[in-house]
Parts: C-alpha cells; structure tokens; sequence
C-alpha cells in the first residue's frame, strides 16, 4: 500500500485530494468571514433600525398623550367639581392605557378619580400633584405607590407608571387645581411586541428600555429595575442611533443596536435608550452553516476527483514505467539497451524522445562532458575563468613538481560602486565585462585572469623557462592604465579605477592559500593608502620590519 501511495498515481491522487480539501477550507473561510462581515452589518443595522423605531413611537405615543392631557385641562368642565368625575371617568374607558386619571383642587385633595378610586384622598405629597401645580409635567417611569393594592393587576408584576399632569386654571389665570393622569407601562410592552413582530424569526432577540440614569425599564425576566454598564447606552448619548458588538455583564457577545430617545414635536423626552441585541453565534449562525455546506461539498468532490486522478494518472505512469525499466537495464550495464519511444500523453512521448537523444549524446561524444566541464569553470558575465578554476590552478601549479616562482595579483575596481547605484546593474555588467577583456589584452598568453566575484579579479604571472622574468612593476601600470581609460556606457564616459595587491609564491608562503591571503591584505593597504595603485606584500613586510627596528 506504501509502495502504491508513493507512486504516481498515489501522489497524484493524494495531490488533487489535497488541493480540493485545501481550496474548499480557504473558500469556507474566506466565504465565512465575509458573510459573517455582510451578515454583521445588515443584523446590525436592521437592529439599530428597530431601536430607532420603537424610541421613536414610545416618544411619539407620549407627545399624543402630553398633549391630551394639555388639551383637556383647558376644557371648563375639568374645572367643574362634579362635571369632572363624568369627564374623567369617559376618558378612562376609551384609553385602555390610562390606568389613573384623577382631578385634585390647588390643596392637593383629589376631587374626582376614575372609577372613584382615591377619591377625596390628600394627594398634596405626591409628585404628580407637586410637579403639576407648577407647570405641564412629564414624569418617568416609577413604580405603584397609592394605586398599588387598588388597581386589578393581572399578570401579577409590580405597577409602572408613566406620570403626566398639568395645573389648571380659572379665566384669570389663578392655579385651582391639578389634572393628573398614570398611564400603565404596559403600553410600552404593547409597542415593543408590535414593532418586533416582523421579526420574531430573529433566535434570541431581545430589546430593553434603559432609563437616564442607566437603569433597566423594560426589559427581560431579572433585568428590570437593574443597572445595565454596557458600551451601547454610552454610545447611544452621543451617537444618537447605531449598532456595535459587546460582551454585555453574562459574558456573553451579542449584536447590539442602539437607538436614544430623540423626543418628538414639542416633547423633548426622558432621556431613554432602546437597544435590541441578538446573540452573536445566533446571527453568524447562517455563515457558519454555509461554512459547513462549503467543506462537505469540498470533501466529496475530494473523493470524486481523487478517483478520476487515479485513473488518469495510470495511463500516464503506464509509459512511464517502460522508460523507467529502460533507464534501470542501462545502470546495470546491459548492452543494446534504448529508451523506448512510446505514445500516450504528448509530454511523455517527448520524455521519451528527449531521454533517448540525451543518452544518445552523452554515450557518442565525450567532447559534450568536456564542454560542460569548461562551463563550471568560466564566470558567465566576463568569459573569464572564475574562482574555482583560480583557486584549483593556483594549487595545483604549486604543487606540480619543477615549478618555478610565480607570482599572484589580486585587483579590486575602485569607483565603481557609484556606476552601479546611478546608472544601474546593467550598465555595471557591460564595465565588468570591458575591463575583464582590458586586463586580459595586457597579459601574456603564458599568463592566467581569473573574475573572482563582484568587482574583484585575481592574475597569476607564470615564469617562462628560458625567459627573462617580467617586471612585475610593469605589469601592474599597464593593468592600473588600462582600467582607468574611459568606458562608453549608453553614449556616457565612465571611469573606475583599480587597486592591486601583490605577492609570491613561495616567497610570502608555502601554501598556496597563504600567498593568496598577503595578496589580499596587500590589496587592502593599496586601497587605505589612496586607491588605485598597486602594493607589494614584501614592502608591508620591510615596512613594518623598519617601524619595529627603529
């Protein structure tokens, strides 16, 4: 099964199988994150939209109300002790929402109450009352204190009110009583059901009511009446309307919209913040499902495509297997043996062809070893030797037996660093390759140049037997005049010049690497010594003998 797996066809089959996998998971991913983005906005907004409507019908329900109220305390029958009990009463029976509506003269008694409650009671301490005698009031919400026990309270939670009252006054303009009404919270119950209705398919939406002072109004069973420190309220003050994702005081991550109580017409509100919150795994829970589709279909076109590479990947390595029996007959020795031509996909049928014709090449003519040899040995910018052939020549004409003196230059381009940084490496190729072929015209044919890298060259002057050996002195000038004579790059003069360091072999040491490093710090010192000249390692060596004597 290894053997199978290792094969062709397993790598093949293995391979697409990978590759669909692979793609399937970055596609459910990338898909992912941008339907949870696309889903994070539309939820958010459609949320922030249903806070923004229900503020906006709680603040519109109560401008209706306060200016009910306005309107029926300049009626002359409210002022009426015993008219007002008849008008009170009528306005309690087509308002389901009013749970109180009551009359009390400028004392604070209470001279006329739907359905008679409360009726002739001192109300003088009460807010309703305080507040209304003073001008057109609209209080918060707040809890049963009187109406508690006296009202019929169904569902059995505790009493909200919402207060509205106003004084009223005779024709000249005297305070003789106030009209209070305690509207049931109720209703605001009854606008958040409506409003959310269209979306009740939403899973865990909740809405809440805060108060001004942060404090839970309406909202779900255990919150209300409790603080609610979360970052929408805040941003809701000064945002006006908007969403945003928080972590809210159960740990948990929910969508949150946003919506602060904008007033309406003449009524400037209480300063109330609607937020409506879905869970954050309840909203993403589309994207998540589409996530789960992506890589199951990805898993089974995986199996699917695996089987076909299978297939297909058999009738290729069939051609294959022949080449490769050929290949191994020829390892072993065995003669006659070719690499076949065989047919079935164009690109191994000219495999085989070109395998055929490489051995064909390779077994015929040995000058093609040869000419690739040459190859490893020349730098390809200059057509020069490069290092390894310097380094492998220099050794092994010290260690050749005879060999007489012999001596090593190494040279390093100076200025020509700024050719490449202004005109570009192009144009430092092109004074690469004249100055190699400059160095090379000014040297015997005995001798050897070689491009070490970069802007670095190394020469070695071999003694001629029966010759007069050549001034060393000599050779050096005409490298250093050569290089310095202007090149014409692009229709542009450039000049560069060239420092050189010298030593001997095996007068500045036995080994051949030793030589090659005095040449180096030869080099270096021509360099710090102001560049483009040459130096001999043997006058470093009676200078610094002179400095040690004196």
């Amino acid at each position: 099964m290894v053997v199978v797996l290792k094969g062709l066809r397993g790598i093949v089959a293995i391979t697409g199988a990978t590759l669909i996998v692979g793609m399937a998971f970055l596609m459910s991913a990338v898909v992912g994150e941008r339907s949870r983005t696309q889903l994070e906005q539309e939820i958010g907004r459609s949320l922030s939209e249903a806070a923004y409507q229900m503020a906006e019908k709680l603040d519109a329900d109560m401008w209706a109300r306060s200016n009910q109220v306005s309107v029926l305390a300049k009626i002359d029958a409210v002022r009426d002790w015993a008219v007002a009990q008849k008008v009170v009463d009528e306005l309690k029976a087509k308002d389901h929402t009013l749970a109180w509506v009551g009359v009390t003269d400028a004392k604070g008694s209470i001279v006329a109450s739907s359905g008679g409650i409360l009726l002739g009671v001192d109300a003088s301490s009460r807010p309703v009352y305080r507040e209304g005698l003073k001008g057109h009031f609209v209080g918060d919400v707040h809890d049963a204190v009187m109406l508690a026990k006296l009202l019929p309270n169904p569902s059995g939670e505790p009493m909200k009110f919402v207060d509205v009252a106003t004084p009223l006054k005779n024709d000249n303009g005297t305070v003789v009583g106030v009209f209070a009404t305690h509207f049931s919270w109720n209703w605001a119950r009854e606008v958040q059901q409506t409003l959310l209705k269209p979306m009740r398919e939403r899973r865990g939406l909740e809405t809440f009511i805060v108060s001004a002072d942060g404090t839970v109004l309406l909202g779900p069973e255990g919150t209300l009446g409790q603080p609610l420190p979360v970052g929408s309220v805040a941003s809701a003050k000064v945002n006006g309307i908007g969403w945003t994702v928080e972590t809210w005081p159960d740990a948990h991550r929910y969508l949150t919209g946003y919506a602060h109580s904008p007033g309406h017409a003449s009524y400037r509100g209480l300063g109330w913040t609607v937020l409506a919150r879905q869970p954050v795994d309840a909203a993403y829970a589309t994207a998540d499902a589409l996530q789960r589709e992506i890589l199951l279909w990805g898993g089974a076109f995986a199996c699917l495509f695996s089987a076909a590479a299978w297939f297909a990947a058999g009738w290729i390595a069939r051609p294959l297997h022949r080449i490769a029996d050929a290949a191994r007959r020829l390892r072993e020795g065995q003669p006659g043996v070719e690499i076949p031509v065989v047919g079935g996909a164009a690109e191994v049928e000219d495999l085989s062809r070109s395998l055929r014709d490489l051995i064909a090449a390779l077994t015929d003519s040995k000058s093609a070893l040869a000419r690739m040899e040459d190859i490893a040995y020349q730098d390809r910018l200059t057509a020069l030797p490069n290092r390894r052939f310097f380094e492998q020549y220099s050794e092994a004409l010290a260690n050749r037996p005879g060999t007489q003196p012999f001596t090593v230059m190494y040279l390093d381009l100076d200025g020509f660093k700024p050719v490449n940084d202004t005109l570009g490496h192009q144009a430092g190729d092109a004074v690469l390759r004249q100055v190699g072929a400059r160095l090379a015209s000014c040297l015997r044919t005995d001798d050897v140049i070689a491009r070490l890298g970069g802007d670095e060259f190394a020469v070695i002057i071999n003694p001629v037997p029966g010759k007069e050996p050549p001034h060393i002195d000599d050779i050096a000038a005409r490298l250093i005049t050569a290089v310095n004579e202007p090149i014409i790059i692009s229709g542009r003069a450039v000049q560069v010049g060239c420092s050189i360091g010298i030593a001997s072999w095996p007068e500045h040491g036995g080994a051949v690497h030793q030589v090659l490093e005095h040449a180096d710090q030869a080099l270096y010192a021509a360099k710090r010594a102001g560049r483009n000249r040459a130096l001999a390692y043997k006058d470093l060596v009676n200078k610094a003998e002179a400095l040690r004597l004196v």
